[in-house]
């Protein structure tokens, strides 16, 4: 039999119960304290965490109007409002047990009481209690998440004449309910402008949902985005709500639908349309209302031409266009993002704050940065970690390299060689472990491992 790690205090004023009470529970619970005295509840609570608490009605044997439990449990309560206290009761104070739980007890038990009875109460209180902590630190999680949210253009570092136009982009769209496309490099912060047109949105207080479409199968597409009725499939063991729905009245952002199959792209266009889902294995349809932004780092325009991309699909998602610069084309953001990375980082390591030298810093704004601000963000990183001296050192490339190839790399613009040398450059640096490349370059596992059979990346 396991005994759970979880202490219990009882206050009654009768030994005799207190006794019988700690032989029980102390065969089940590893902590159980007794108290005659509730005067003393104040300092055992100060001195020790209780998962619950028993509590006598009456602690005179005069006293039977109960007032005494009452008075007892606002104190109980006035030290931590979320203690969770059941009541020892006689059964001609029922009601009074019934108007005690209004005021905030979680349950009772009748005296005298069956062993089972009270096991089983107790058990069932501490679960309740477990799930009721868990769903408040994930709703405090929710609210810090959504104040950071909220903080404008908290990571749109930019001054440069080109990231001016973007911005105000983003602030005439932002109001509308318009769809916007976010077309870019790998790495220019497509997701974070996706997310600042939220922010700024009259949506902002409900759900930003990211979808990256480079991991979802074609086989759970559908699943994914409209959702799934039990035993639509063999693994639908339950009801699930698609993305579309799981967004109601926020925003759906769908990064990388360059990469939907087209047979698909019909099926996701008419969602869009008639913003109405069907889950599979269902009848009934669902209306959505939603914000939709999408994002790609490829030519859409190139493929409509070579029929791997509808139309259609493309005249639905862009009504407002965002084109993200490369970070090589605004030279003058360079030195404000690695001064921005090195102070979060060094923080985030509990480290010195280190500077860059005037040479560092020139040949940093020369470099061609082909993986943009993502390649920045994680050399930066590594600055900061392994950089011995009180300034930061940055390795562009393999102390063999030309001066060329430091500063350029590439002489393409072709982004699947760039993607594709940017993956292999990241599988290089950490020395093939997928989850620190893929943390790197700011994707998942799944999409990384897609990618590497993409350009055959080993």
């Amino acid at each position: 039999m396991t005994i759970s790690d979880k202490a219990i205090l009882v206050v009654d004023d009768n030994s005799e119960i207190l006794v019988a009470t700690r032989m029980l529970l102390k065969q089940y619970y590893k902590k159980v304290v007794t108290l005659e005295n509730p005067h003393d509840i104040a300092k055992t609570m100060s001195e020790q965490d209780f998962a619950l608490i028993l509590l006598d009605m009456n602690f005179t044997r005069e006293s039977t109007s109960g007032a005494e439990g009452f008075y007892w449990l606002k104190q109980i309560k006035a030290l931590d409002g979320d203690a969770v206290v059941v009541l020892f009761t006689a059964y001609g104070d029922l009601a009074m047990a019934v108007d005690a739980i209004k005021l905030g007890a979680n349950d009772f038990v009748l005296k005298p009481w069956q062993n089972e009875k009270l096991l089983a109460t107790v058990a069932n209180c501490i679960e309740l209690s477990e799930q009721r902590k868990k769903s408040k630190k994930l709703t405090q999680i929710a609210q810090i998440s959504m104040a950071a949210q909220n903080k404008p253009f908290e990571h749109l570092i930019a001054s440069s004449p080109a990231m001016e136009q973007v911005f105000q982009t983003i602030e005439k769209a932002a109001k509308t309910d318009a769809n916007v496309l976010i077309l870019g490099e790998s790495g220019t912060g497509k997701e974070v402008v996706a997310r600042e047109l939220h922010k700024q949105s009259l949506r902002k207080d409900n759900t930003f949902m990211s979808v990256d479409m480079g991991t979802i199968a074609s086989s759970l597409f559908e699943s994914e985005l409209f959702g799934h009725m039990k035993g639509a499939f063999t693994d639908a063991k339950a009801n699930k709500p698609g993305r579309f729905e799981l967004a109601e009245s926020g925003t759906l952002f769908l990064d990388e639908i360059a990469n939907i199959p087209l047979e698909l792209q019909g099926k996701l266009l008419t969602a869009i349309q008639n913003r109405v889902v069907t889950p599979v294995g269902g009848s009934k349809q669902i209306e959505v209302d939603l914000r939709l932004i999408t994002a790609t780092n490829m030519n859409l325009y190139d493929m409509v031409r070579e029929g791997s991309f509808r139309q259609d699909l493309l005249y639905r998602i862009n009504t407002v266009e965002i084109t993200l610069p490369a970070l090589r084309d605004r030279p003058q953001d360079i030195p404000l993002l690695i001064e921005f990375y090195a102070d979060l980082y060094s923080k985030k390591y509990k480290l010195a704050c280190k500077t860059v030298s005037d040479k560092m810093m020139a040949d940093l704004v020369k470099y061609q940065w082909p993986g943009n601000i993502r390649e920045l963000q994680h050399l930066v990183e590594r600055a900061v970690i392994l950089s011995d001296s009180t300034q930061l050192q940055f390795q562009l490339a393999s102390p063999a390299a030309s001066t060329q190839e430091r500063v350029g790399l590439f002489d393409t613009y072709n982004l699947a060689e760039i993607e594709q040398h940017t993956i292999e450059r990241a599988v290089r640096d950490f020395k093939g472990n997928i989850s620190h490349a893929a943390k790197a370059l700011g994707i998942t596992r799944a999409s990384l491992y897609r990618k590497m059979e993409k350009y055959d990346v080993e």
